[in-house]
């Protein structure tokens, strides 16, 4: 299903004295404030998130996954669902994939689908927190059922290691330019595993992996407190996954799901340290009231993800850090939402962020810290949070040819039962 230029216009046209209103407003107030209005839509236009191929059909819980239809059943309906995203937010232009979810089997038609909807490919995430189809139930098969990349069997290593290095070589058919590992690998009772000898399994193990990346790749560790072991998780926080990245070599970078923190740990305080050590690979966003909820970015702590915005900014503004380009992609998991509709959520949640981050002064923030006047600081830093952004949000989709209101456009233009209509209702996406 493609969405037409003709009907974002027609959308917006229909809607656009109402938007230009309020922008009008809005860019008064900022230029009389010293801000170029210009020059902020043109960062927030270019500010692009990537897609996860996995977020794309309905999530579920292990008590039950429940459908809406039309989901994508192949990765090229993946690929033309990121597409529609694409053309109504112009938020994402890329996809992520994960394998063996989404082997791409023909590299070449695969990359002619994404060239068709301007689609280009993120990293690559590998999988080994699951048994392979067609090895572990095998009379000769190695089960990750004790850890893969940690595993006391060298054999099982090796398979783990092999297939993160699968991961690259289909990346590197599709233009990808970087391998996320996250690993489930931990214990579930004191006494099961060494902690020191784990830890220097996956660190050996990592080693090998890191001597398959092109020259021009990264490699991404990620780490997780718990789930799905309860006892220990190898890579349990920032400073493990650091510590990971510095042995493994320079390419190696520290990815920071949002949801992978223990209950009101300061995740702004980790961004900061770990882009000090200039080790940040990037962001998997997504909203939690108790750790790894999987919810929509910014549901529950908008303000949060704007502090976190508000350590970025150095970096992303200034030439203090020294850092890699940043990665950024949503991963969530829609378990009662149209998957659709929760990824376009996300995408403004995460670009209202931004925007109300571009709008902190720094110098007045700077010179407050360094007379530790602490009321001004908190006010500077709501000033820009309390300012109503969405009028440049909406300035850049329309610049870009994109819908005003991603979701309303969604909807009025019944996409959903566009994608029902032609896939039907009994489709499951893979891995899901």
């Amino acid at each position: 299903m493609r969405i037409s230029q003709d009907k974002l216009d027609s959308f917006n046209k229909a809607n656009l004295a109402t938007h230009q209103t309020a922008f009008n407003a809005l860019s008064d107030i900022l230029s009389n404030n010293g801000y170029d209005v210009n020059s902020l839509v043109s960062k927030i236009s270019k500010f692009h998130i990537a897609t996860p191929s996995w977020a794309l059909g309905t999530g579920g819980t292990r008590f039950g996954r429940f459908p809406g239809g039309g989901e994508p059943a192949t990765l090229e309906q993946k690929i033309e669902d990121v597409g529609i995203l694409k053309a109504l937010s112009n938020q994402t232009s890329s996809v992520s994939l994960h394998i063996p979810w989404d082997i791409p089997s023909d590299a070449a038609a695969i990359k002619g689908v994404a060239d068709d909807v301007n689609i280009a490919f993120d990293a690559v995430n590998s999988n080994t927190f699951q048994n392979c189809a067609d090895g572990a139930n095998t009379p000769n098969g190695k089960s990750y059922k004790y850890g893969s990349l940690c595993n006391s069997d060298p054999a099982v290593r090796d398979q783990a290691i092999k297939h993160n290095i699968d991961c690259i070589e289909y990346g590197k058919a599709l233009g990808s330019k970087a391998l996320t590992v996250w690993l489930a690998d931990g214990s579930n009772f004191p006494g099961q595993a060494n902690f020191r000898h784990q830890y220097q399994r996956v660190l050996a193990s990592l080693k090998e992996i890191y001597k398959a990346l092109p020259e021009d790749w990264y490699m991404f560790t990620e780490h997780k407190p718990f789930e799905p072991n309860f006892y220990s998780s190898v890579v349990n926080d920032w400073g493990s996954s650091l510590l990971l990245a510095k042995n493994t070599g320079e390419k190696c970078l520290c990815l920071v799901d949002l949801g992978h923190h223990l209950p009101n740990t300061n995740i702004e305080q980790v961004v900061s340290r770990v882009l000090m050590e200039g080790r940040l690979a990037g962001f998997h966003f997504n909203d939690s009231k108790y750790s790894d909820d999987d919810l929509t970015a910014g549901s529950l702590k908008p303000y949060q993800l704007f502090l976190i915005f508000n350590e970025l900014l150095d970096f992303m503004e200034g030439d203090e850090l020294d850092n890699p380009d940043l990665a950024w992609m949503i991963d969530a998991s829609h378990n009662v939402k149209d998957p659709m509709e929760d990824l376009l959520q996300s995408l403004d949640a995460i670009a209202l962020a931004y925007a109300q981050a571009l709008l902190i002064d720094k110098k007045a923030l700077a010179a407050a810290q360094e007379s530790n006047d602490v009321t001004l600081c908190q006010e500077i830093l709501q000033e820009a949070y309390r300012t109503d952004v969405r009028p440049l949000i909406a300035e850049a989709r329309i610049k870009a040819g994109a819908a005003f209101n991603p979701i309303k456009a969604y909807r009025d233009l019944g996409v959903r039962q566009g994608l029902i209509d032609e896939r039907g209702y009994d489709t499951v996406s893979s891995g899901l």
